[in-house]
């Protein structure tokens, strides 16, 4: 399964609206149409408050984790410095949703996961992660809803990507929720950016929203976010179909990245691809030790048990086959 589709155009914008009416039934608030036409909704502009915020232990833990110490003052060098280490130390994964794994995505449960217990995240969980240490150490954040492909879903898509604004002297965008884009912090504004010799973009959308454009080699195609809308019951909602549904792509595929110097890293179900802007080699692997290794030596993940991972990812290539 190819995850270019990540919520594209194999996922109809019904059976998406219906797998979020279910989600909301389930508990969840399902957000105002309003929001998505011009007329943004905020119910959490604060990651200081409640289940956002960390602990002054816990955010020492999470810079020891990736080898930075707290910053003088809360301005763009340290910023850029943080973006880019949080990506170089941690893996994006969705094994949870893959193997059908508990998962919660407060920040608190982010840093349980990833920090305490060595394992990687998706966008709630890296950006949630990220957002509450930045808010922690002064900076000026607010969770943004978004929606990845929402140019090719409509405004189902919005509330599948949890992404970040960040306020110094004008507004940043700091995004470690996907998988291969930034390494480090841009301007929330309209324009084209160069990192590492890959080629992204920002570019004005419908009733004042924003698309962020990714590289032609991007998983994800594209994500929308509006510069001053959160809702996190629509990112609630969304979680809870990406995690579970079957329609989900990440149900149905294993996804892994992991940054590098000059790109990333890739495990799609067994090819494991290494992308620069230069170019794209690949390889297969072949069997639950194999699988193992490349958790732990090239991703740095803690997978006590590979085994039942190998075996989801063979019994999908015999369900595709047959």
């Amino acid at each position: 399964m190819d995850l270019r589709i990540h919520l594209g155009t194999r996922i109809s914008a019904q059976r998406y609206q219906g797998a979020r009416s279910r989600a909301t039934a389930a508990g969840a608030t399902e957000p105002d149409d309003g929001r998505a036409k011009g007329n943004p909704k905020m119910n959490d502009m604060s990651l200081r408050e409640g289940a956002m915020a960390l602990s002054d232990g816990q955010i020492d833990a999470y810079l020891a984790r990736i080898g930075m110490e707290r910053p003088r003052s809360p301005d763009l060098r340290s910023l850029t410095e943080l973006h880019s280490a949080h990506l170089l130390s941690f893996t994006w994964e969705a094994l949870d949703a893959f193997m059908g794994w508990p998962s919660e995505v407060s920040p608190a449960a982010a840093f349980t996961k990833m920090v305490e217990g060595r394992r990687g995240g998706w966008c709630y969980e890296m950006n949630g992660l990220f957002g509450a240490v930045l808010a922690g150490l002064g900076f000026r954040v607010t969770r943004l809803c978004g929606g990845v492909n929402r140019e090719i879903l409509g405004d189902v898509a919005i509330g599948n990507h949890l992404t970040l604004r960040v306020d110094l002297e004008r507004p940043y965008l700091a995004e470690v929720g996907v998988a291969d884009a930034i390494i480090a912090p841009v301007p929330l504004a309209e324009g084209k950016i160069s990192q590492r010799d890959f080629d992204f973009a920002i570019m004005p959308v419908d009733g004042g929203w924003m698309r962020f454009r990714n590289h032609a080699r991007g998983i994800a195609r594209s994500f929308d976010f509006h510069p001053g809308h959160s809702d996190e019951d629509a990112m609630a909602a969304s979680h809870g179909w990406l995690m579970r549904d079957p329609g989900s792509p990440f149900t149905n595929a294993l996804a892994v990245f992991r940054h590098t110097a000059n790109g990333y890293v890739a495990l799609q179900n067994d090819c494991l691809r290494n992308v620069t802007a230069a170019g794209v080699s690949e390889r297969r692997l072949t069997s639950a030790d194999h699988l193992a290794d490349t958790f732990a030596s090239v991703f740095e993940l803690d997978i006590p048990d590979a085994a039942p991972v190998w075996d989801r990812i063979q019994s999908l290539a015999r369900n595709a086959a047959a």
